[in-house]
């Protein structure tokens, strides 16, 4: 059974950062593709980042130049570090495991994905 837990949300005024991590537990963490996803209110839940097993990464436009997505694999641990944040980057944030390494299945074929609780990001103006 995987586990993921997050860590790092909160408040930040517009224009300042944040970093969310997420652990994983449960299974080989080095082989998967681990990604975050984000869901504010009214609104479905989109992609933001992933990376895949090998560290590949992949980005929403709306992120691309101030979000970068990392992975530890010695400790287990999936990162997004978020700068330059914006009113409109307020939300739920999702980490996700992917079924497999590859970043097309975790970001395309997201019914399969294992999700941790989810951790709110809010940004002031």
């Amino acid at each position: 059974q995987v586990q993921l837990v997050e860590s790092g949300g909160g408040l930040v005024q517009a224009g300042g950062s944040l970093r969310l991590s997420c652990a994983a537990s449960g299974r080989t963490f080095s082989s998967y593709a681990m990604g975050w996803f984000r869901q504010a209110p009214g609104k479905e839940r989109e992609f933001v980042a992933a990376i895949s097993w090998n560290g590949s990464t992949s980005y929403a436009d709306s992120v691309k130049g101030r979000f970068t997505i990392s992975r530890d694999n010695a400790k287990n641990t999936v990162y997004l570090q978020m700068n330059s944040l914006k009113p409109e980057d307020t939300a739920v944030y999702y980490c996700a495991a992917g079924r497999d390494g590859s970043l097309h299945n975790i970001v395309l074929v997201t019914a399969t994905n294992y999700w941790g609780q989810g951790t709110q990001v809010t940004v002031s103006s």
